[in-house]
């Protein structure tokens, strides 16, 4: 009978065979490094998951773009019915007509319509009743679109620029620090933090789930130091800095909290690679505490200080 020797659950869903380039596989922002080629056009279509994941600039760009290019398009409509059709006056030039087509159609699209001009018989009536109704359609899916970027939750945290390698009670530790810049409320934050490795004498990589000082904190006003404590038992003990460095570490951190604001479980994910990671340093201690409450100094969340670290144990 056979016996199937079951998989690491530490595995990340990431390529395990190392590319010589040595790339990262999370990029700060917390998307994937990832180029997928070989697709379809129609399984790359989902208009919706663009419009909304986009920056706020193209998503408005994208609007106007659409706007004029319909309008166009029925301006254009309109001329080839003849301008005769349309209330518009005489002895106009054909761009001077044209411009009045323009018009025109963003009055009959936006349903607004002052009445200077309007379509006159069967043919140019019926292209204004359909732009009327593509135009409500159209404005409908864009409020929709509009809704539905400003009500997605986001986790917006800040993580610091470096991770640490810091003394850490009598051992040492990797440690990096998060905080919530803005004033909305999350509640049961956890962390989980994945370690990413060169196997030794290998083009595999292999994964770690590295165990945490602290997982989970109940409330995240202040800013929040994640340390992974190097013990014996760690996969970065016995490291000097040189050897962490030709292992091409990726260390890979996951948030999930819940936000008040939106009643929903939001998640926020970084990376950290070997040249982020700074040896004989530690974060230094940026809340001020005053008379009536506490001031932290989230500019101030990447200074750090010198620090000598323990032998190892």
């Amino acid at each position: 009978m056979a016996v199937f020797k079951r998989k690491n659950d530490n595995d990340l869903g990431l390529d395990t065979r190392a590319a010589a380039s040595r790339f990262r596989a999370l990029n700060k922002d917390g998307t994937f490094n990832v180029h997928k080629t070989n697709i379809r056009f129609s399984e790359k279509i989902n208009f919706f998951h663009a419009l909304v994941s986009m920056s706020w600039s193209r998503f408005f760009g994208w609007i106007v773009l659409g706007y004029f290019v319909v309008n166009l398009l029925f301006a254009s409509i309109y001329m080839a019915v003849g301008v005769e059709h349309l209330t518009v006056g005489a002895g106009l030039s054909p761009p001077e007509q044209f411009i009045e087509a323009f018009f025109f159609s963003a009055q009959t699209i936006t349903t607004l319509g002052y009445g200077r001009v309007a379509p006159i018989g069967v043919l140019a009536n019926s292209v204004a009743a359909l732009e009327s109704m593509l135009g409500l359609l159209t404005f409908a899916l864009a409020t929709g679109l509009l809704y539905g970027r400003f009500s997605k939750p986001r986790a917006r945290i800040r993580y610091s620029g470096h991770a640490v390698i810091a003394p850490y009670q009598e051992i040492n530790g990797f440690m990096l620090r998060v905080a919530n810049p803005l004033n909305n409320n999350l509640l049961e934050v956890e962390a989980s933090l994945s370690l990413s490795l060169l196997r030794k004498n290998s083009e595999l990589r292999e994964f770690h789930q590295l165990p945490l000082e602290r997982t989970r904190v109940v409330f995240f006003p202040t800013m929040w130091t994640i340390v992974h404590p190097i013990d014996s038992a760690s996969p970065l003990f016995g490291f000097d800095e040189e050897a962490f460095r030709d292992r091409d570490p990726e260390f890979i951190v996951l948030l999930r909290a819940f936000d008040e604001s939106f009643s929903q479980t939001v998640y926020s994910r970084s990376s950290y690679k070997a040249h982020e990671v700074l040896w004989g340093r530690k974060f230094v201690y940026v809340s001020q505490p005053g008379k009536e409450r506490l001031t932290v100094d989230i500019g101030r969340i990447d200074e750090t200080e010198d620090a000598t670290l323990n032998a190892p144990r």
